[in-house]
Parts: structure tokens; sequence; C-alpha cells
């Protein structure tokens, strides 16, 4: 990812890696705080979502595991990105 963005914005490898860096920290910040969606429009989505507390089963025992509640991330594809997808 690092190399095809210099290339594509024709920059250094370590510019592009800074910006990338940069990007994933903001996104994990606004995440993490779980009151606002990081949109790139048409394209991606983040958002934090909240799992309930669940009972599964231990798939080599089967024995009830009781899993916490807690938080998730949500990624959601927007048009551009399925556009692209199916190829087109």
């Amino acid at each position: 990812m690092v190399a095809a963005s210099a290339d594509r914005a024709e920059v250094t490898r370590k510019d592009a890696d800074a910006v990338l860096a940069a990007f994933a920290e903001v996104v994990g910040d606004i995440v993490s705080k779980g009151d606002e969606k990081v949109t790139i429009p048409s394209f991606l989505t983040f958002e934090r979502t909240h799992r309930a507390a669940r009972t599964a089963r231990n798939p080599q025992t089967g024995e009830p595991i009781n899993i916490p509640a807690g938080y998730s991330v949500k990624v959601s594809a927007g048009s551009k990105l399925k556009e692209a997808a199916k190829g087109e």
C-alpha cells in the first residue's frame, strides 16, 4: 500500500508511509471514542459498534463459554469500492 500510494501520488515512500500512519492513527482515535463515524465519501466508512454479551461453545469440548459485552469495528464499503469490486 505504501509503495503503490507513493508511486501514484509521486511522493517518497517515507512520506506516503507517514501519511498512511497518520490516517490509521486518526481513524483509531475517532473510532475509539465511539461517537463519530469516519467516512471517505463513496469509498469506506468506519464506525464503532457495541457487541452484546453472549454464550458461545468451545468447539473442542462443547462447553459453554460466556463472552462479555464489548466493542467492535464495522467497516462498510461505499459505492465506488463496490463498483471496483465488480471489476468495472
